[in-house]
């Protein structure tokens, strides 16, 4: 069911991007709601902001995720049986399209079983509508560089979820699924930064990494492990096998800033 306010609510947005927002939350609730179940999207106006809510009757989710729903590479656990592979957009990026247009996004759940709640909370356009320009969040340092970006992951979800927020970030972004198709990608593009998880089928991480540092193409390459184990152990593994950097998921916006921002200055740096 939809319920629609009686007068028209005007944002300063891109209708691409929350359209993409909208079908995620949409086609989540369809995905984690038995057939025969109810789903309710709403528009309201409250106070100066537009409030959208989806709201369903399904699985549910249990209330120690609520906090990392928004993760990326976290998959909600459902007892349930159902397809679980395939979050769309992702909801990592779903929530940062809404930041970028000022607003939030919010999951909220009595738990499994309980059905399920997304809220979208976005500004109202009070003023002139301006062309919007794309800015870094409090905090987070202005990038001045686009940079090829080279994003591995047997978990594709995860993957496009990654390459996405990169994309919109700026960058060009690239996707392989395993440590063969990984070399083949990083030696056809030259990524400035290569994203690269540990645990890969064919090759794993480690390989990868020492056979990129093999060839001249790959010696000046910023390479990232990208991996759930963070251990003083597991860093120094990396480090040995020639990466750049440790991160363990799931990777937030911010840490991704950060590395963009390593680039940028160093690229700077050099006279680039």
């Amino acid at each position: 069911t939809v319920t629609l306010p009686s007068l028209p609510i005007t944002l300063n947005a891109d209708a691409a991007r929350l359209l993409q927002v909208l079908g995620n939350l949409l086609g989540n609730a369809c995905k984690f709601t038995d057939k025969g179940g109810r789903i309710h999207l709403s528009v309201e106006r409250e106070g100066s902001s537009a409030v959208i809510r989806v709201r369903d009757d399904g699985v549910g989710i249990a209330v120690e995720q609520l906090s990392c729903i928004f993760d990326l590479f976290v998959q909600v656990n459902v007892s349930l049986e159902r397809s679980t592979s395939g979050l769309g957009i992702g909801l990592t990026v779903a929530r940062r399209l809404v930041e970028m247009h000022g607003g939030t996004l919010q999951a909220l759940s009595a738990g499994v079983g309980q059905g399920s709640e997304f809220v979208v909370r976005l500004p109202i356009m009070v003023e002139t509508p301006q062309r919007p320009q794309a800015k870094a969040a409090v905090g987070e340092p202005a990038i001045r560089t686009a940079f090829r970006v080279l994003v591995v992951d047997d978990n594709r979800d995860g993957a496009s979820s990654l390459a996405m927020l990169l994309t919109m970030m700026g960058n060009d972004t690239r996707i392989a699924y395993d440590g063969l198709e990984a070399l083949e990608a990083a030696a056809a593009f030259a990524p400035d930064l290569l994203l690269l998880d540990i645990g890969l089928p064919k090759l794993n991480g480690f390989e990868v990494a020492r056979k990129i540092r093999e060839q001249p193409w790959g010696k000046k390459m910023m390479l990232v492990a990208v991996t759930g184990w963070g251990k003083e152990e597991d860093r120094q593994k990396s480090k040995e096998a020639g990466f750049d950097r440790h991160l363990v998921k799931p990777v937030d916006s911010a840490a991704l800033q950060h590395l963009l921002a390593e680039l940028d200055a160093g690229r700077h740096a050099d006279g680039g």
